[in-house]
Protein backbone atom coordinates (compact mmCIF):
# COMPACT_ATOMS: atom_id res chain seq x y z
CA UNK A 1 0.00 0.00 0.00
CA UNK A 2 1.37 3.47 -0.84
CA UNK A 3 1.83 6.42 1.42
CA UNK A 4 -1.22 8.16 0.14
CA UNK A 5 -3.35 5.31 0.47
CA UNK A 6 -2.06 5.08 4.01
CA UNK A 7 -2.67 8.71 4.60
CA UNK A 8 -6.15 8.63 3.18
CA UNK A 9 -7.48 5.30 5.68
CA UNK A 10 -5.67 7.41 8.58
CA UNK A 11 -7.83 9.66 8.24
CA UNK A 12 -11.01 7.77 7.31
CA UNK A 13 -10.62 5.81 10.70
CA UNK A 14 -9.39 9.13 12.63
CA UNK A 15 -12.85 11.06 12.38
CA UNK A 16 -16.04 9.95 13.27
CA UNK A 17 -18.08 12.93 11.00
CA UNK A 18 -17.59 12.39 7.33
CA UNK A 19 -18.95 14.48 4.29
CA UNK A 20 -17.83 13.64 0.27
CA UNK A 21 -18.47 16.41 -1.85
CA UNK A 22 -17.88 16.75 -5.89
CA UNK A 23 -18.32 19.47 -8.30
CA UNK A 24 -21.91 21.19 -9.48
CA UNK A 25 -23.88 20.07 -12.69
CA UNK A 26 -22.22 16.24 -11.64
CA UNK A 27 -21.77 14.14 -14.51
CA UNK A 28 -22.35 10.00 -13.60
CA UNK A 29 -18.68 9.42 -12.41
CA UNK A 30 -18.92 12.34 -10.00
CA UNK A 31 -21.86 10.81 -8.53
CA UNK A 32 -21.50 7.56 -9.07
CA UNK A 33 -18.12 7.82 -7.12
CA UNK A 34 -18.92 10.12 -4.00
CA UNK A 35 -22.20 7.40 -3.69
CA UNK A 36 -19.47 4.88 -3.83
CA UNK A 37 -17.27 5.77 -1.68
CA UNK A 38 -19.87 6.78 1.32
CA UNK A 39 -21.24 3.36 0.65
CA UNK A 40 -18.12 1.44 1.10
CA UNK A 41 -16.76 3.30 4.49
CA UNK A 42 -20.54 2.87 5.95
CA UNK A 43 -20.07 -0.91 4.95
CA UNK A 44 -16.24 -0.94 6.70
CA UNK A 45 -17.14 1.26 9.80
CA UNK A 46 -20.60 1.45 10.19
CA UNK A 47 -20.46 3.79 13.61
CA UNK A 48 -19.74 6.41 11.05
CA UNK A 49 -21.70 8.97 9.78
CA UNK A 50 -21.14 9.58 6.08
CA UNK A 51 -22.66 11.84 3.68
CA UNK A 52 -22.54 11.78 -0.24
CA UNK A 53 -23.80 15.72 -0.83
CA UNK A 54 -25.08 17.42 -3.47
CA UNK A 55 -28.21 19.05 -5.45
CA UNK A 56 -29.52 15.87 -6.47
CA UNK A 57 -30.29 14.85 -10.30
CA UNK A 58 -33.27 12.91 -11.34
CA UNK A 59 -31.73 11.02 -14.21
CA UNK A 60 -28.73 9.64 -11.90
CA UNK A 61 -31.38 8.47 -9.05
CA UNK A 62 -30.20 5.23 -10.09
CA UNK A 63 -26.86 5.52 -8.32
CA UNK A 64 -28.43 6.00 -4.71
CA UNK A 65 -29.89 8.71 -2.79
CA UNK A 66 -27.79 11.79 -2.12
CA UNK A 67 -28.01 13.10 1.69
CA UNK A 68 -29.19 16.32 3.17
CA UNK A 69 -26.67 17.39 6.40
CA UNK A 70 -26.25 20.91 8.22
CA UNK A 71 -22.69 21.37 7.95
CA UNK A 72 -22.47 23.92 10.97
CA UNK A 73 -23.79 21.47 13.45
CA UNK A 74 -21.19 18.65 12.53
CA UNK A 75 -18.42 18.01 14.97
CA UNK A 76 -15.02 18.19 13.55
CA UNK A 77 -15.70 16.60 10.46
CA UNK A 78 -13.62 15.55 7.18
CA UNK A 79 -14.50 16.29 4.09
CA UNK A 80 -13.55 14.59 0.59
CA UNK A 81 -13.91 16.93 -2.58
CA UNK A 82 -14.12 14.56 -5.93
CA UNK A 83 -13.56 15.23 -9.29
CA UNK A 84 -13.60 18.80 -9.01
CA UNK A 85 -10.19 20.53 -9.08
CA UNK A 86 -11.36 24.31 -8.27
CA UNK A 87 -13.27 25.27 -5.20
CA UNK A 88 -15.70 27.74 -6.73
CA UNK A 89 -17.25 24.44 -8.66
CA UNK A 90 -17.88 22.15 -4.78
CA UNK A 91 -21.58 21.45 -4.71
CA UNK A 92 -23.25 21.93 -0.72
CA UNK A 93 -20.43 22.36 0.76
CA UNK A 94 -17.90 24.87 2.56
CA UNK A 95 -14.09 23.84 2.99
CA UNK A 96 -13.53 26.51 5.70
CA UNK A 97 -15.90 24.55 8.00
CA UNK A 98 -14.15 21.13 8.14
CA UNK A 99 -11.05 19.88 10.08
CA UNK A 100 -9.42 18.63 7.21
CA UNK A 101 -10.03 18.33 3.71
CA UNK A 102 -8.99 15.39 1.25
CA UNK A 103 -9.07 15.77 -2.79
CA UNK A 104 -9.21 12.82 -5.48
CA UNK A 105 -9.21 14.13 -8.55
CA UNK A 106 -8.00 13.32 -12.69
CA UNK A 107 -8.56 16.78 -13.96
CA UNK A 108 -5.25 19.56 -14.43
CA UNK A 109 -4.57 20.97 -11.13
CA UNK A 110 -6.25 23.87 -10.18
CA UNK A 111 -6.60 24.45 -6.37
CA UNK A 112 -5.25 23.33 -3.46
CA UNK A 113 -7.82 22.49 -1.04
CA UNK A 114 -6.04 20.21 1.70
CA UNK A 115 -3.02 18.62 3.19
CA UNK A 116 -3.67 15.04 1.35
CA UNK A 117 -4.26 15.99 -2.31
CA UNK A 118 -4.82 13.13 -4.84
CA UNK A 119 -4.34 14.31 -8.07
CA UNK A 120 -3.65 11.61 -11.44
CA UNK A 121 -4.77 13.43 -14.83
CA UNK A 122 -4.01 9.83 -16.35
CA UNK A 123 -6.14 8.28 -14.87
CA UNK A 124 -9.54 7.20 -16.78
CA UNK A 125 -12.06 8.99 -13.88
CA UNK A 126 -11.98 9.35 -10.26
CA UNK A 127 -14.21 5.60 -10.31
CA UNK A 128 -11.11 4.29 -11.24
CA UNK A 129 -8.99 5.65 -8.61
CA UNK A 130 -11.36 5.23 -5.79
CA UNK A 131 -11.67 1.45 -7.00
CA UNK A 132 -7.82 1.40 -6.94
CA UNK A 133 -8.48 2.81 -3.45
CA UNK A 134 -10.73 0.37 -2.00
CA UNK A 135 -8.89 -2.54 -3.16
CA UNK A 136 -5.31 -1.52 -1.77
CA UNK A 137 -6.95 -1.06 1.62
CA UNK A 138 -8.90 -3.68 1.54
CA UNK A 139 -12.38 -2.37 1.23
CA UNK A 140 -15.51 -4.52 0.75
CA UNK A 141 -17.46 -3.47 -2.72
CA UNK A 142 -20.76 -5.15 -2.99
CA UNK A 143 -22.74 -5.44 -5.58
CA UNK A 144 -24.32 -1.68 -5.87
CA UNK A 145 -20.66 -0.31 -4.95
CA UNK A 146 -19.19 -2.08 -7.84
CA UNK A 147 -22.03 -0.82 -10.06
CA UNK A 148 -21.52 2.33 -8.98
CA UNK A 149 -17.72 2.47 -9.68
CA UNK A 150 -17.75 0.47 -13.06
CA UNK A 151 -20.55 3.09 -14.62
CA UNK A 152 -18.25 5.62 -13.59
CA UNK A 153 -15.45 4.49 -15.37
CA UNK A 154 -17.49 3.33 -18.31
CA UNK A 155 -19.04 7.04 -18.49
CA UNK A 156 -15.77 9.04 -17.91
CA UNK A 157 -13.79 6.81 -20.38
CA UNK A 158 -16.60 6.08 -23.41
CA UNK A 159 -16.68 3.08 -22.79
CA UNK A 160 -13.09 2.45 -22.79
CA UNK A 161 -12.46 4.45 -25.72
CA UNK A 162 -10.52 7.10 -24.75
CA UNK A 163 -6.38 7.71 -24.09
CA UNK A 164 -6.84 7.48 -20.80
CA UNK A 165 -7.74 3.47 -20.82
CA UNK A 166 -4.38 1.52 -19.75
CA UNK A 167 -4.21 -2.20 -18.97
CA UNK A 168 -4.32 -0.74 -14.92
CA UNK A 169 -7.88 0.00 -15.92
CA UNK A 170 -9.11 -2.96 -17.09
CA UNK A 171 -7.05 -4.55 -14.41
CA UNK A 172 -8.96 -3.05 -12.03
CA UNK A 173 -12.61 -3.19 -13.48
CA UNK A 174 -11.42 -7.28 -13.71
CA UNK A 175 -11.21 -7.78 -9.99
CA UNK A 176 -13.98 -5.16 -9.29
CA UNK A 177 -16.58 -7.49 -11.40
CA UNK A 178 -15.10 -11.11 -10.28
CA UNK A 179 -14.84 -10.01 -6.11
CA UNK A 180 -18.67 -8.31 -6.29
CA UNK A 181 -20.00 -10.60 -9.34
CA UNK A 182 -21.24 -7.92 -10.87
CA UNK A 183 -24.11 -8.37 -14.00
CA UNK A 184 -22.27 -5.94 -16.06
CA UNK A 185 -25.08 -5.85 -18.45
CA UNK A 186 -27.49 -4.47 -15.77
CA UNK A 187 -24.96 -1.72 -15.98
CA UNK A 188 -24.71 -0.72 -19.36
CA UNK A 189 -28.42 -1.02 -19.77
CA UNK A 190 -28.76 2.12 -17.11
CA UNK A 191 -25.81 4.04 -18.44
CA UNK A 192 -27.79 3.85 -22.34
CA UNK A 193 -31.17 2.97 -22.40
CA UNK A 194 -33.26 5.90 -23.53
CA UNK A 195 -35.97 7.12 -24.38
CA UNK A 196 -37.37 7.53 -27.58
CA UNK A 197 -37.70 11.51 -27.03
CA UNK A 198 -34.07 11.46 -26.29
CA UNK A 199 -33.28 9.58 -29.42
CA UNK A 200 -35.33 12.49 -31.53
CA UNK A 201 -33.36 15.08 -29.46
CA UNK A 202 -30.29 13.98 -30.59
CA UNK A 203 -31.32 13.82 -34.17
CA UNK A 204 -32.24 17.24 -34.12
CA UNK A 205 -28.82 18.42 -32.71
CA UNK A 206 -27.21 16.53 -35.64
CA UNK A 207 -29.58 17.90 -38.03
CA UNK A 208 -28.54 21.44 -36.88
CA UNK A 209 -25.25 21.57 -35.70
CA UNK A 210 -23.37 24.53 -37.72
CA UNK A 211 -19.83 23.76 -39.18
CA UNK A 212 -16.98 26.16 -39.86
CA UNK A 213 -14.31 25.75 -42.57
CA UNK A 214 -12.08 25.18 -39.44
CA UNK A 215 -13.83 21.87 -38.52
CA UNK A 216 -15.75 23.61 -35.18
CA UNK A 217 -19.67 22.56 -34.43
CA UNK A 218 -21.74 24.11 -32.61
CA UNK A 219 -25.56 24.35 -31.35
CA UNK A 220 -27.40 26.35 -29.20
CA UNK A 221 -30.17 25.06 -28.14
CA UNK A 222 -33.08 27.06 -27.02
CA UNK A 223 -35.79 26.72 -24.70
CA UNK A 224 -38.68 25.79 -27.13
CA UNK A 225 -36.11 23.19 -28.60
CA UNK A 226 -36.22 21.73 -24.97
CA UNK A 227 -39.59 21.71 -25.06
CA UNK A 228 -40.49 20.42 -28.22
CA UNK A 229 -38.70 17.15 -27.38
CA UNK A 230 -39.49 16.49 -23.72
CA UNK A 231 -35.86 16.43 -22.80
CA UNK A 232 -34.27 19.06 -20.20
CA UNK A 233 -31.25 21.37 -20.11
CA UNK A 234 -28.94 19.07 -19.17
CA UNK A 235 -30.01 16.23 -21.53
CA UNK A 236 -27.31 17.69 -24.35
CA UNK A 237 -24.36 16.90 -21.77
CA UNK A 238 -25.43 13.30 -22.10
CA UNK A 239 -25.58 13.37 -25.81
CA UNK A 240 -22.10 15.30 -26.51
CA UNK A 241 -20.18 12.35 -26.79
CA UNK A 242 -22.05 10.58 -29.76
CA UNK A 243 -20.47 13.09 -32.22
CA UNK A 244 -16.98 12.18 -31.64
CA UNK A 245 -16.26 10.24 -34.99
CA UNK A 246 -17.29 12.80 -37.36
CA UNK A 247 -14.59 13.07 -40.31
CA UNK A 248 -15.22 16.65 -41.21
CA UNK A 249 -15.25 18.12 -37.07
CA UNK A 250 -12.66 18.26 -34.82
CA UNK A 251 -14.52 19.86 -31.69
CA UNK A 252 -17.60 20.69 -30.91
CA UNK A 253 -19.98 22.54 -28.35
CA UNK A 254 -23.35 21.95 -27.27
CA UNK A 255 -24.86 25.04 -26.01
CA UNK A 256 -28.40 25.19 -23.20
CA UNK A 257 -29.51 27.80 -20.99
CA UNK A 258 -30.69 26.37 -17.63
CA UNK A 259 -33.49 28.23 -16.43
CA UNK A 260 -33.15 27.66 -12.49
CA UNK A 261 -29.85 28.90 -12.46
CA UNK A 262 -30.06 31.54 -14.81
CA UNK A 263 -26.79 30.99 -16.76
CA UNK A 264 -25.62 28.97 -19.86
CA UNK A 265 -24.21 25.57 -20.43
CA UNK A 266 -21.74 24.96 -22.54
CA UNK A 267 -20.92 21.31 -22.89
CA UNK A 268 -17.38 21.21 -25.30
CA UNK A 269 -15.40 18.23 -26.81
CA UNK A 270 -12.48 17.74 -28.81
CA UNK A 271 -10.88 14.89 -31.01
CA UNK A 272 -7.87 16.91 -31.78
CA UNK A 273 -7.78 20.46 -30.41
CA UNK A 274 -6.77 21.06 -26.65
CA UNK A 275 -10.18 22.88 -25.74
CA UNK A 276 -10.09 23.14 -21.63
CA UNK A 277 -7.13 25.82 -21.68
CA UNK A 278 -10.18 28.08 -23.86
CA UNK A 279 -12.96 26.90 -21.54
CA UNK A 280 -11.04 27.97 -18.56
CA UNK A 281 -11.10 31.68 -19.49
CA UNK A 282 -14.95 31.64 -19.57
CA UNK A 283 -14.86 30.08 -16.36
CA UNK A 284 -15.04 26.76 -16.94
CA UNK A 285 -12.45 23.90 -16.93
CA UNK A 286 -12.39 20.38 -17.30
CA UNK A 287 -10.21 18.21 -19.85
CA UNK A 288 -8.15 18.87 -22.46
CA UNK A 289 -10.29 17.18 -24.98
CA UNK A 290 -13.53 17.20 -22.78
CA UNK A 291 -14.55 20.31 -20.64
CA UNK A 292 -17.51 22.48 -20.10
CA UNK A 293 -18.40 26.47 -18.77
CA UNK A 294 -21.04 27.65 -17.43
CA UNK A 295 -21.87 31.61 -18.45
CA UNK A 296 -24.23 34.27 -17.26
CA UNK A 297 -24.25 36.20 -20.90
CA UNK A 298 -24.52 35.10 -24.10
CA UNK A 299 -22.18 37.62 -25.51
CA UNK A 300 -19.81 35.78 -23.74
CA UNK A 301 -21.02 32.32 -25.17
CA UNK A 302 -20.61 33.65 -28.87
CA UNK A 303 -16.84 34.93 -27.68
CA UNK A 304 -16.01 31.18 -26.00
CA UNK A 305 -17.55 29.64 -29.31
CA UNK A 306 -15.08 32.02 -31.53
CA UNK A 307 -12.19 31.41 -29.58
CA UNK A 308 -12.66 27.87 -30.19
CA UNK A 309 -13.64 27.98 -33.80
CA UNK A 310 -9.69 29.64 -33.56
CA UNK A 311 -8.25 27.11 -31.97
CA UNK A 312 -9.16 24.25 -34.38
CA UNK A 313 -8.21 27.01 -37.25
CA UNK A 314 -4.87 26.61 -35.88
CA UNK A 315 -5.24 22.81 -34.94
CA UNK A 316 -6.19 22.02 -38.65
CA UNK A 317 -2.85 24.12 -40.27
CA UNK A 318 -0.77 22.46 -38.09
CA UNK A 319 -2.38 19.18 -38.87
CA UNK A 320 -1.70 19.89 -42.93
Amino acid sequence: MNSKFRAILKRIREYDEIVIARHIGPDPDAIASQIALRDAIRLRFPSKKVYAVGNPVAKYKYYGTLDKVDETKLNDPLLFVLDCPNISRIDCANIELYTEVIKIDHHPFEDKMGDIEWVDEKSTSVAEMITEFLIATRFRANKAIAKNLFMGVVSDSDRFLFSTTTPKTFELMAILIKNSKLDITEAYDNLYLRPLNEVKFQSYIAEHFSVTSNGFASLKIDKKIIQKYGVDAGTASNLVNNFNNIEEIYAWALVSYDEKQKLYKVNIRSRGPIINEVAAKYNGGGHPKSSGARIQKLADVNKLLKDLDAVCKEYKKNKK
